[in-house]
């Protein structure tokens, strides 16, 4: 249950700069909602591969 929460916790951190990295480049190509889409998208990727990295390391507290 633990790794599950910790897998949660690094897509969330995924979303959450994607977000803000989105907004900055809906800010830069005048349109919000398809900056943070796209962000969104991109932090979902990135927190995804954080969270499947971390279960092969080894790394069990």
């Amino acid at each position: 249950m633990k790794k599950e929460t910790k897998q949660d916790s690094k897509i969330g951190v995924g979303l959450a700069l994607g977000a803000g990295i989105g907004a900055a480049i809906g800010v830069a190509i005048d349109n919000i909602g398809v900056g943070v889409g796209v962000g969104v998208a991109i932090g979902a990727a990135v927190g995804a591969a954080m969270a499947r990295q971390g279960n092969g390391s080894g790394d069990s507290e």
